[in-house]
């Protein structure tokens, strides 16, 4: 079950969602639409490893745009802070983002409870597309969690990328241990 844009209101009402800016012009019916934050990052290796801290260049998207192409992935940022005390929040892309040839996540598009920070998108695209900073990108939606939480992610000792800042954030893998 997906949470309504009334009920959204009323968990930001309770706090248990948290969006920053907030704008109800981006309430949808089942869903909050958010934004590209201004910082796009790659990373400076071409081959990249599990193992070991890859490291990102970060670069500011000027206002006449910047070109993303094919075959470089980008890291991206949300231009919304988050924070979901009560519910599994999903990042979906936009159908209009798509109809552009634009991914924005490759695999984690699935928040935890308790996960408080800007998003990081995992950004590809088909063919050379022009994308601006404040641009929507994708939406949240909302799964309620049947049964309570015995620890949130903001909890966790070993979450990764708790409190992520309105900058990207590149893989943390190698902190596992494998």
């Amino acid at each position: 079950m997906i949470l309504s844009d009334k009920r959204i209101l009323e968990e930001i009402e309770k706090g248990t969602i948290v969006l920053k800016p907030y704008d109800p012009e981006c309430l949808g019916s089942n869903s909050y639409d958010v934004h590209l934050g201004k910082w796009l990052a790659t990373y400076r290796e071409h081959i990249l490893d599990a193992k070991r801290h890859n490291e990102i260049e970060y670069f500011e998207i000027p206002a006449e745009g910047f070109v993303l192409y094919p075959h470089i992935f980008y890291l991206g940022v949300t231009m919304e802070y988050t924070e979901t005390h009560a519910h599994v929040p999903f990042l979906e892309g936009k159908s209009s983002t798509g109809r552009l040839g634009i991914d924005i996540h490759a695999t984690a598009g699935k928040g935890d409870v308790g996960f408080c920070g800007n998003w990081t998108l995992e950004i590809s695209v088909k063919q050379p597309v022009r994308i601006y900073k404040g641009m929507p990108i994708g939406q949240l939606i909302y799964f309620p969690v049947d049964g309570e939480i015995n620890v949130k992610y903001n909890q966790k000792k070993n979450a990764k990328y708790s409190g992520q800042p309105d900058k990207p954030i590149e893989s943390m893998m190698w902190k596992n241990k494998f």
